[in-house]
């Protein structure tokens, strides 16, 4: 049961770098929406760290496009600007605090003898 449970956290692993890679190189206009429904009950938490990443994703590019209009002359908002290149910043601090403790989750469930 450990071996096949290694198994599977593998492989969640495996898709969340695969996504994560795919919205590094290329923003994906078809990416997972929040609050999709997912197919098997099983895959519930890489799903919830697509929607964290599609969130923080979209939490960058609303940052970027604010300071681009103030550093183009387009927006004169630049408390707005700031606090949502704030709030992208915790957002992305966030997800990584999570991704963190998952991987040392993960390292204590592979360290367990079978």
């Amino acid at each position: 049961m450990g071996t096949e449970l290694a198994g599977l956290i593998r492989a969640d692993l495996a898709a969340l770098n695969n996504d994560a890679s795919r919205l590094s190189v290329a923003p994906a206009l078809d990416a997972a929406q929040p609050g999709q429904a997912t197919s098997s009950g099983s895959s519930s938490f890489t799903q919830s760290m697509k929607d964290a990443l599609a969130s923080v994703d979209q939490d960058q590019r609303s940052a970027s496009d604010k300071m681009a209009a103030v550093d183009s002359g387009k927006s004169d908002d630049l408390v707005g600007a700031m606090l949502s290149s704030q709030q992208a910043s915790l957002s992305f601090s966030m997800l990584m605090q999570v991704r963190n403790k998952v991987m040392g989750a993960v390292d204590e469930l592979l360290k367990l003898p079978v």
